[in-house]
């Protein structure tokens, strides 16, 4: 009653794995996406060097922040799956 059934059948709840954790377990995958971002981080970065405006300046460093999250979960990721 109440939502509290669950509580007595004990049921397991299997965890989520999202969409990009699965391709990840695909080595080859997993490696092709990584090089890509890293290429891509190496892009934003020459053009941080040379920026035209401010503005500009300031969203490839965010985009850039963006991009080395990701690499971090692609660490994380393949460190939980080995």
């Amino acid at each position: 009653m109440f939502g509290l059934e669950d509580q007595k059948k004990k049921k397991k709840v299997e965890a989520f794995v999202f969409d990009l954790e699965k391709e990840l377990k695909d080595p080859r995958r997993g490696n092709e996406l990584k090089k890509n971002i890293e290429e891509r981080v190496q892009e934003v970065k020459a053009t941080l060097r040379t920026p035209e405006s401010k503005e500009d300046y300031d969203k490839f460093g965010i985009l850039l922040h963006g991009y080395t999250a990701v690499l971090k979960v692609f660490e994380n990721v393949l460190a939980k799956s080995k």
